[in-house]
C-alpha cells in the first residue's frame, strides 16, 4: 500500500473576501467549489484549483474568523510550496508581486531549486518553486496569469517537528515515502531536515520535514494549514487504509464519505493532521464549465437543508478579472 502525493491542503482563513480576492485576482487560481464544511454546514469551505479542480491542484479554506492567528513552530506546517514551470515563470511572478504590493524573498533549496517566498492575505506562508510542468494541469481560460507562468498545483509542504526521526519513520514505513536528501537548514529557528518523495515522482510528490528550535510549539489557527491530504493508490481501498492506520495505535477517525471522495484522518508523529483520500474525478467534473464555483454547491445529503444553510452564510462577492 502506498500514497501518491498531495491530494489537497486545507487552510484556515479569517477573512473570506480578502481570501477570494488574493487567490483569484493575484494568484490566478479558479474557485472550483463553493461549499460548506459538511460537519459544520453554517461555515463556508472554498476550493481553489486549476480550471476543473484536478487532484493535486486544490487549496481549500475553512472560514473561521473567530480564531486567533497561528504561531509558527513545531507541530505546524511551516510553508506550502506551489508549482510553476521554470525560472522565467518565477521572474514573472516577482514582477506580478511588485504590481500587487506582495512582499517576497528569493531562496534556493538544498536541491538547488529557486523559490519565491511570500504570504497570503492571512499571513499563511507560501512559496513558488520552479519544478517543471504538471502534465495533468488544465489552464483556466480567465486566469489573469499566462499559462506559461501559471501556478500548476501543490508542489510540497514543509512540516515543522521537534524530532525528525519519528515523523520520517512514519512517512516512510506507513505512507510509503522515500528519503531523497538530508540537509541542514539555513533558516532561522531550524536545524536538521529531510526531503522525502513518493516512489512515483510527480505533482505533489514531495514532503519536507524540518526540526524547529523555538521554545514554544506552533499552533494552528488563522493562516495555518489545518490538514494535508494525500491521495491513496487507486489499487488500494480506503477501508484497507483505515485498518492499516488503526494498527499504528494512533488516533484515527472513522471513514468519511465526502461525496466528492472518501477519506480518513490521522495525526501523525510530529503533530501534523493528515487525511488520506481517494483520488476520484476532478472536483468540478460534471459541472457547467462556464459557471464552476459561482454558486453554492452542496452534496446530495445536505441539499434538503439548502434554504437554512444559505440563510446562515454571509454573502461573498467573486472578484472580477480584467
Amino acid at each position: 500500500m502506498k500514497t501518491r502525493g498531495i491530494h489537497h491542503i486545507t487552510v484556515v482563513t479569517g477573512d473570506l473576501q480578502a481570501n477570494l480576492d488574493f487567490y483569484i485576482r493575484v494568484l490566478g487560481l479558479r474557485l472550483v467549489k463553493q461549499t460548506v464544511i459538511q460537519e459544520e454546514p453554517n461555515t463556508y469551505h472554498l476550493f481553489y484549483g486549476d480550471a476543473v479542480g484536478t487532484v493535486g491542484t486544490d487549496m481549500t479554506f475553512f472560514d473561521w474568523p473567530h480564531l486567533g492567528h497561528d504561531r509558527i513552530g513545531a507541530r505546524n506546517v511551516i510553508r506550502t510550496l506551489l508549482y510553476v514551470r521554470d525560472q522565467a515563470a518565477l521572474e514573472s511572478w516577482a514582477a506580478r508581486f511588485d504590481i500587487f504590493n506582495v512582499n517576497y524573498t528569493h531562496h534556493t533549496d538544498s536541491l538547488g531549486r529557486n523559490q519565491l517566498h511570500f504570504v497570503d492575505s492571512d499571513n499563511q506562508r507560501l512559496g513558488l518553486v520552479a519544478a517543471g510542468d504538471n502534465r495533468a494541469y488544465q489552464h483556466w481560460a480567465h486566469n489573469p496569469v499566462s499559462e506559461s507562468s501559471a501556478i500548476q498545483g501543490i508542489h510540497s509542504v514543509v512540516l515543522g517537528v521537534r524530532q525528525l526521526q519519528p515523523t520520517v519513520d512514519f512517512l516512510t514505513d506507513i505512507f510509503g515515502y522515500q528519503v531523497v536528501q538530508a540537509f541542514q537548514s539555513s533558516h532561522e529557528n531550524e536545524a536538521n531536515g529531510m526531503i522525502l518523495e513518493t516512489p512515483e515522482s510527480g505533482i505533489g510528490s514531495e514532503l519536507v520535514v524540518v526540526e524547529r528550535t523555538e521554545k514554544l510549539d506552533g499552533f494552528r489557527a488563522i493562516g495555518s494549514v489545518h490538514h494535508v491530504a494525500l491521495t491513496i493508490d487507486p489499487n488500494d481501498s480506503i477501508e484497507a487504509w483505515h485498518e492499516r492506520l488503526l494498527k499504528t495505535g494512533l488516533k484515527v477517525t472513522d471513514i468519511v464519505r465526502r461525496y466528492y471522495f472518501d477519506s480518513v484522518y490521522v495525526r501523525i508523529p510530529g503533530g501534523t493532521l493528515f487525511e488520506l483520500a481517494t483520488a476520484g474525478q476532478a472536483l468540478a467534473a460534471g459541472d457547467n464549465p462556464d459557471t464552476i464555483g459561482e454558486t453554492l454547491s452542496l452534496p446530495p445529503f445536505l441539499e434538503s437543508q439548502r434554504a437554512q444553510i444559505e440563510s446562515q452564510l454571509k454573502p461573498i462577492t467573486l472578484p472580477q478579472i480584467g
